[in-house]
């Protein structure tokens, strides 16, 4: 399922809700769109909370902790992430005009918060010389099973080059996944596949991706593409890995030949 979420406004766009909006994501996945001087407080008494800043400078306060975080640019700069178990109260003094990405899920396992640096984060580019460097991205993962097996969620964040493809080769995985789009440029655009079907992902939109369904994506010459990943484990059964699609895996041979070049 596609969304375009179009401007974002003051105050708090919602994405998915488990209740009813896109509930088989099985998170609540939203953006607060703050001015500078604004304060948000957060608080969930059966949910866990992950506050990703995607751009502005705030200040974030929790559990007598206080920490003052900048992030410029979504596709230049790593990734700052706030994760909280349920009842811990977070409070966001916007410093800037900025944007938050909240994701939350039922969570009623007790561990410590803890914010994740530019440095704690995973930074990996994919695709670097193979298939002539077409599916070439930088992939960050803030924390998933191997570092927060606590966690019911995984999130990270992918920077998908002009004209390359990502989430490649196809692959897909039981657990229910969100990717939320940015772009360089607000006229930018990009295609993505969710098993069969096919959409013109714009700056502000997003797509569900049910379990079982492979959802590779591509990117408009030109233009860079930004996409916020976020899975919900099952359970007993955590996201670890990606399946790839049975037809695709010769792409993952070592001396896989393309056309010219076969």
């Amino acid at each position: 399922m596609y969304e375009k979420l179009g401007e974002l406004t003051n105050g708090y766009t919602e994405i998915t809700n488990v209740d009813n909006k896109h509930s088989d994501m099985k998170q609540d996945i939203g953006i607060y769109k703050l001015q500078a001087g604004m304060e948000e407080n957060l608080k969930d008494s059966a949910q866990e909370s992950a506050i990703l800043l995607l751009e502005g400078v705030v200040r974030l306060e929790w559990d007598g902790t206080s920490r003052e975080i900048r992030r410029d640019s979504v596709f230049d700069e790593d990734p700052w992430c706030l994760h909280v178990p349920r009842g811990i109260e977070v409070r966001i003094t916007a410093l800037t005009d900025c944007e938050v990405l909240v994701q939350k899920t039922d969570n009623d396992k007790s561990f410590d918060a803890k914010l994740y640096t530019p440095e704690d984060c995973s930074s990996t580019v994919a695709g670097e010389g193979v298939w002539n460097g077409t599916a070439e991205r930088v992939i960050r993962t803030i924390f998933d099973y191997n570092n927060a097996p606590y966690s019911n969620l995984v999130i990270g964040e992918v920077i998908s080059y002009p004209g390359r493809w990502s989430s490649y080769p196809p692959h897909y995985h039981d657990q229910p996944e969100v990717y939320y789009y940015r772009f360089d440029k607000p006229q930018g655009f990009g295609c993505a596949m969710v098993g069969p079907d096919s959409y013109r992902v714009e700056h502000n939109s997003f797509i569900t991706i049910p379990g079982d369904l492979d959802h590779p994506q591509a990117t408009a010459p030109g233009y860079a593409m930004y996409f916020c990943w976020m899975i919900r484990h099952l359970n007993n059964n955590p996201w670890t890995d990606r399946i790839m699609e049975e037809e695709h895996k010769w792409l993952l041979e070592s001396d896989a030949k393309i056309w010219p070049d076969k």
